[in-house]
C-alpha cells in the first residue's frame, strides 16, 4: 500500500513506450480484431497513396508461418531524407514518432485520407516484435529494421531500384498478442476484395504462402461499388425488389464543404438490412454521421413520395425500420478533415457530415423514384409489408405473453426447472437434449443459479422458418418464454432473465446437428485421486503427459450420450463453473456478412450451397460424422 504521493511517484511514458504498456487505447484489444488492426493501419496507408493518385497497386503477402505479413505499394515512398530536428531520417522518425507524417497539413501531401493522427506506423512497430521497412526512391533502395519499436541501426542503401514505393514486412509481438494468434487468411482476403470495390482501378493483390501450392488472388473491379452491391446482394440469397431490378447508383460531390459520397442501393426480400458504409475507404462497422445522413435521406425520400402519390397504407403505421427493411446498400464518403471516434476508427463523428450527406443523397433518390415508377411502387409496396409483419408479429406475440400475464413466473414453461436467483448476472439457463439428461440435470445443478430446460427431439429450423412458424413452435416458444426477453421486433435485452445459457447436446451426428457448431465430445480422465476432464484427444494426451507422475495409470471413459451419465457426472463435466469447460459462441466484427453466409449455406434450403459448404471445409476437420 502506497505511503506517500510525491513527484517521485510520477511517471512519463515516452516515445513509444506507452502504445505497449497500453495497446488497447490505439488498436482497440490484444485479441484477434487488434492483431489484425496493425494490417489494416499499414494497408490504409497505401491506400491513402491510392486516394491521392499516386498508387495504383498494393500488395499484401501473408508468409508461410501465418504469424508474418508485408504490404507493399507502388506510391511515392516514404520519404527518406534527414530531420535536423531529431537527427533522424523521416522514415525513422514515422516509425518511432506517435503523431508524426504528412496528413495533417491537408492539402499538401495528402488532400484526403483515413490516416489523421500519424500514429499508424508508430503503433504497428511499437507492438511488433520485428519489422522491416524498404522505401523505393529517387532511384535507390534503401532498408532499416526494427526490434520492437527500436531501429537496430541506420538507414542502410541497398543499391538502386526502378520505380517508387514502400514495403513492410512485420510480425506481431507474441509478448503482447500471445503465441497463438496468428492472421486469419479469409478474412484478409474479404477485407482487400471489399476495399478494391472502393477504388475502381486499383489492383488489390493477396499471396497466402501458407497454402500449398501457393494461392494468388487479384482483386480489380473497373465499376467500383457498382460491382460490389450485386455480390452483397447475391450472397444474402434474397432476390432483390423488384426481381432483377436496376441498382440506385450516385457518385456525389459537394465542393464548398470539400466532401464527396459514391453510394450504391437496392432493396431486397430479406428481413433485415446490410448497409456498409466506408469513410475514406476505411471501414466504419459502428456507422457514424455520414451513416445517420444517408438512413435519413433514404427513410424521408421514400416518405415523400409516398405521401406525393397518395400510397399511405390504412390500419399500419410506417416506421424507419420498416422502410430500411431488406436495403443492401455501400456508401464510400470522403470527407476532407474526419473526425473518428477513436484510433481503431470504427465511427465517424464530424456532426456536419450528416447534414451534407443527406443533402447530396435524398434529392437524387427522390428525382429516381419519380423516373422510374415500377421500382419505386415495388419498393413501397416491400416497405408496406414489412410494416404489416411487424405488426402481426407483434400482435402475435402479444396474444402468447397475455395468456399468463398474471405473473413472469407463471409465465414459464411447465418442464423449466428454474433457479432461485432472480439476478440474470448470477443465473444461467441449460437448455439440454432429452428428457432423461434433464433430469440427471435437474439433480446435479446448483438449484440457486442453474436453471434447466430439457428439449425433446431437434428444435425448429429456424433459418428455414418464418416468424409465425417459430411461434407456433411448441419448443421454441418454450426457449423464449424462458428468456424472458422476447424476439424479433419486440425483443428486449433488459429482460433477459439469465446472463448466460448453455446447450447441452449429446456428442453425436444429432447432437451436432442440434447445437450447430458446438462441440461436446467429452472425455473422462480419472489420474491418481484427481478427475480431469478433456474436450478431445490432442486435450487428453496434454493431460496425461502434464499430471500422470509415477506408477499412476489413467483410466479414461468415453460419454457419448447425456443421458448415459449419473447426475455427478454430468455436474462435473457441464454445471459445475469450477470443473466445466463450455466453448463461447461469438461473431467478430468484420465478420457478420462471413457469418451470416455460412449460417445460410449450411442450414437454409439450398441443397447445393451446402454441399459446396461440407466439401471445401472437411479437410479442415479431423472428424467429420456425417
Amino acid at each position: 500500500m502506497a505511503t506517500k504521493y510525491t513527484g517521485e511517484e510520477i511517471q512519463v511514458l515516452e516515445g513509444l513506450e506507452p502504445v505497449r504498456q497500453t495497446p488497447g487505447m490505439y488498436i482497440g484489444n490484444t485479441s484477434k480484431d487488434g492483431y489484425h488492426h496493425l494490417l489494416w493501419e499499414l494497408v490504409d496507408n497505401s491506400i491513402d497513396e491510392v486516394i491521392n493518385k499516386h498508387a495504383s497497386r498494393v500488395c499484401v503477402t501473408l508468409h508461410q508461418d501465418g504469424k508474418s505479413a508485408t504490404v507493399d505499394d507502388n506510391g511515392r515512398g516514404i520519404p527518406i531524407d534527414m530531420m535536423p530536428r531529431f537527427k533522424k531520417s523521416a522514415v525513422e522518425v514515422i516509425f518511432t514518432t506517435l503523431h508524426s507524417g504528412a496528413k495533417f497539413d491537408r492539402g499538401k501531401s495528402y488532400a484526403v485520407s483515413g490516416g489523421l493522427h500519424g500514429v499508424g506506423a508508430a503503433v504497428v512497430n511499437a507492438l511488433s516484435s520485428e519489422l522491416v521497412v524498404t522505401v523505393k526512391r529517387d532511384g535507390e533502395r534503401h532498408e532499416l529494421r526494427f526490434v520492437r519499436g527500436a531501429a537496430t541501426g541506420k538507414l542502410k542503401r541497398l543499391g538502386g531500384a526502378r520505380g517508387t514505393g514502400t514495403t513492410v514486412w512485420f510480425r506481431p509481438d507474441e509478448d503482447v498478442f500471445g503465441a497463438k494468434l496468428g492472421f486469419d487468411a479469409a478474412l484478409i482476403a474479404e477485407r482487400l476484395e471489399a476495399k478494391s470495390y472502393l477504388h475502381s482501378g486499383l489492383e488489390l493483390v493477396f499471396t497466402d504462402e501458407t497454402k500449398s501450392p501457393v494461392e494468388v488472388k487479384s482483386f480489380v473491379h473497373p465499376q467500383g461499388i457498382a460491382e460490389y452491391l450485386p455480390k452483397l446482394v447475391a450472397e444474402r440469397g434474397k432476390p432483390a425488389v423488384p426481381p432483377g431490378g436496376a441498382v440506385f447508383y450516385i457518385e456525389k460531390r459537394d465542393e464548398e464543404a470539400r466532401l464527396a459520397i459514391e453510394l450504391a442501393l437496392q432493396w431486397t426480400e430479406a428481413t433485415d438490412d446490410l448497409i456498409k458504409t466506408y469513410v475514406n475507404s476505411v471501414p466504419t462497422p459502428d456507422g457514424g454521421t455520414h451513416d445517420a445522413g444517408f438512413r435519413g435521406a433514404m427513410v424521408k425520400a421514400i416518405r415523400n413520395y409516398i405521401a406525393t402519390h397518395k400510397l399511405d397504407p390504412k390500419g399500419v403505421t410506417l416506421t424507419a425500420e420498416d422502410i430500411r427493411e431488406g436495403v443492401v446498400a455501400v456508401l464510400s464518403t470522403y470527407v476532407h478533415a474526419p473526425q473518428f471516434q477513436s484510433q481503431t476508427k470504427n465511427r465517424l463523428n464530424n456532426p456536419e457530415v450528416a447534414g451534407q450527406v443527406e443533402a447530396l443523397i435524398r434529392p437524387a433518390l427522390e428525382n429516381y423514384l419519380n423516373s422510374n415508377p415500377n421500382w419505386a411502387q415495388a419498393v413501397v409496396a416491400r416497405t408496406i409489408i414489412a410494416a404489416r409483419a411487424r405488426e402481426a408479429s407483434r400482435a402475435a406475440h402479444q396474444a402468447v405473453t397475455r395468456k399468463t400475464a398474471v405473473s413472469h413466473r407463471l409465465n414459464l414453461p411447465g418442464k423449466l426447472a428454474d433457479c432461485s436467483s432472480t439476478d440474470p448476472g448470477d443465473s444461467e439457463l441449460f437448455i439440454v437434449e432429452g428428457e432423461s439428461a434433464g433430469g440427471s440435470a435437474k439433480q446435479g445443478r446448483d438449484r440457486r443459479t442453474q436453471a434447466i430446460l430439457p428439449l425433446r427431439g431437434k428444435v425448429l429450423n429456424a433459418e428455414q422458418a418464418n416468424n409465425q412458424k417459430l411461434l407456433a413452435n411448441k419448443e421454441l416458444q418454450d426457449i423464449v418464454s424462458a428468456l424472458g426477453c422476447g424476439m424479433g421486433e419486440s425483443i428486449d435485452l433488459g429482460k433477459l432473465r439469465y446472463g448466460k445459457i448453455f446447450l447441452l447436446m449429446d456428442a453425436d451426428a444429432d447432437g451436432h446437428h442440434i447445437a450447430t457448431l458446438l462441440l461436446t465430445l467429452l472425455y473422462r480422465i480419472d489420474i491418481g485421486k484427481r478427475t480431469l476432464w478433456a474436450l478431445d484427444d490432442e486435450h487428453r494426451k496434454a493431460l496425461i503427459k502434464t499430471h500422470a507422475k509415477g506408477n499412476a495409470k489413467p483410466s479414461i471413459t468415453r460419454f457419448k450420450g447425456l443421458g448415459e451419465m449419473n447426475p455427478d457426472t454430468l455436474k462435473m463435466t457441464t454445471l459445475d463453473p469450477k470443473t466445466r469447460q463450455p466453448l463461447r459462441v461469438t461473431v467478430k466484427d468484420g465478420e457478420q456478412l462471413l457469418t451470416d453466409q455460412v449460417i445460410s449455406d449450411l442450414m437454409g434450403k439450398d441443397v447445393a450451397a451446402r454441399f459446396k459448404l461440407i466439401t471445401e471445409n472437411a479437410a479442415d476437420i479431423g472428424d467429420l460424422d456425417v
